[in-house]
């Protein structure tokens, strides 16, 4: 009988089950949306019951519509959207708030309050991370501060938090396990990434007793077994990692310097920087890479806000294409650019430049610029943000760049992908499986097992569709010359007014 691998992608908006076979190759997945919540200007909140049950819909449909039983199945790996909080009571496993979304602002006072305490230091040098509403911490303080009731519950060890990972995996052992990983762990401001411990004096300065926490264990080993009430039969659990360290895995950048792009509504960038942590001068994220057999990987970690948004922008507000492929076919219609640069700032600048207020611009407009110069400088925006992500990260790590290795919607657009690799001036490699992130969780979950005997043998089944090769014209200075000198007059404005 064929053995395969199940992979849980649970996303910010939707749960997905995939089976993987030996080759890595998937051969059945199913996918349910749930309910996306916005209870005030900034917050945003799911349903944990409604992405426990839309998540056991998916793996349940997965299974019948593949005609595979769940002993086939040799082992399940979990990844999932990071940071999201939720607390749910331990006796009877309902949640006593709903899950505050990695999305919600709703902490930034808390953050602001914590910075003028001079604590941001504190939380960067123990966690690699800055002190942002982003981050799991701040979201379980806000949810014991407002309900003294629960604020006690938690004191006296009855409640349980988890990100997404730990709350699928409470469900389906029903209460048995409660763990999560070392990268989940990473993303809370609770971890110290240095001693792969919950920090004492982190969680006095949030006010977070230790009792509600999971237990952390690493990427890839063996948790415990999915409830025989669920498919009949007891799967293994076996691999856990956030999503985008996930993704890093499922790329195979395993070697020091590697690093992958996720192309969405925005681009997540990962370095691998081996087995010692970096830390940033231009504000990137410190993080865990992944842990497997004890050994650690750490990654730096940039995020672009506004990539695939603004291909949408140009299809919802501007009207000037109908789909988001049909932006590849119109930059084409262009040699160049016009002398136009897109500096796509809609939800102000992240790294390296940290300017919340900053708003975008078209400049280099005259009469002769048509539609397709705005296409080609929206691809071209993208690529230039990501170049800026991929510089800083190779200045704090001090590696020799090689190789970008791309998933992600927008990396089916092959014009932007050689635009990427024109101005970074390396190889952009796209693999033959997209689903890296689910993938990831799959090579983790079947390592594990022994479903695949080594990071080798994965290596070796890992296959690439398309190589982009940057290729040599004055075109690419033109472009890089003219986004500096923009950038700047974008950052600058805010500053005059």
């Amino acid at each position: 009988m064929d053995k395969y691998i199940l992979a849980i992608d649970a996303g910010t908006t939707s749960s997905r089950a995939i089976i993987f076979d030996r080759q890595g190759q998937s051969i059945g997945v199913s996918q349910h949306e749930f309910t996306q919540y916005f209870p005030n200007e900034s917050w945003v909140e799911h349903d944990a019951i409604e992405i426990w049950e839309t998540q056991l819909l998916a793996i349940k449909e997965v299974l019948e519509k593949n005609s595979i039983s769940a002993s086939q199945i040799d082992s399940m790996g979990i990844t999932n959207q990071r940071e999201t909080t939720i607390l749910w009571n331990r006796k009877t496993g309902i949640p006593v708030h709903k899950a505050i979304v990695w999305q919600d602002r709703r902490t930034a006072n808390i953050c602001k309050d914590l910075e003028k305490e001079g604590k941001a230091n504190l939380f960067y040098q123990k966690t690699g991370l800055l002190l942002d509403a982003y981050f799991s911490g701040t979201k379980i303080k806000w949810i014991l501060d407002n309900d003294p009731e629960l604020r006690k519950q938690a004191d006296n060890g009855e409640l349980a938090f988890g990100t997404v990972d730990s709350w699928l995996i409470w469900k389906l052992t029903e209460g048995e396990i409660h763990v999560t990983d070392v990268t989940n762990a990473s993303r809370t401001l609770l971890f110290n990434i240095h001693t792969l411990e919950w920090d004492q004096e982190l969680l006095e300065a949030l006010d977070i007793p230790k009792a509600i926490l999971p237990k952390v264990v690493s990427c890839s080993e063996k948790v415990g077994i999915t409830s025989q009430s669920y498919f009949n039969f007891s799967i293994p659990i076996c691999g856990i990692a956030g999503d985008q360290q996930s993704a890093l895995f499922g790329q195979m950048c395993i070697e020091t310097g590697d690093v992958k792009n996720t192309y969405g509504t925005g681009c997540f960038c990962i370095m691998n920087t081996g087995t010692k942590p970096v830390q940033s001068k231009n504000k990137m994220l410190t993080t865990i890479g992944y842990q497997i057999n004890g050994k650690v990987n750490y990654a730096l970690e940039g995020s672009v806000f506004i990539a695939g948004a603004a291909v949408q922008w140009l299809r919802d507000q501007l009207q000037i294409i109908s789909s988001a492929p049909e932006i590849e076919s119109l930059a084409e219609t262009v040699e160049n650019n016009g002398g136009v640069t897109f500096i796509p700032a809609m939800a102000g600048l992240g790294a390296p430049y940290w300017d919340p207020l900053a708003t975008a611009s078209i400049i280099g407009i005259t009469r002769g610029t048509q539609k397709g110069h705005i296409a080609r400088a929206t691809l071209e925006a993208i690529a230039m943000r990501t170049k800026e992500i991929v510089t800083a990260m190779q200045k704090d790590a001090d590696i020799t760049f090689k190789s970008l290795k791309v998933d992600g919607g927008g990396s089916t657009n092959n014009l932007l992908m050689q635009i990427q690799s024109n101005l970074l001036y390396a190889k952009v490699i796209r693999p033959k499986t997209t689903e890296t992130t689910a993938l990831g969780a799959a090579y983790f979950a079947g390592l594990a097992s022994g479903y695949w005997s080594s990071i080798d043998s994965i290596k070796n089944i890992w296959k690439v569709d398309r190589e982009f090769n940057p290729e040599k014209n004055q075109e690419n200075q033109k472009i890089i010359d003219n986004w500096e000198r923009r950038i700047k007059q974008v950052l600058n404005y805010n500053k005059d007014e």
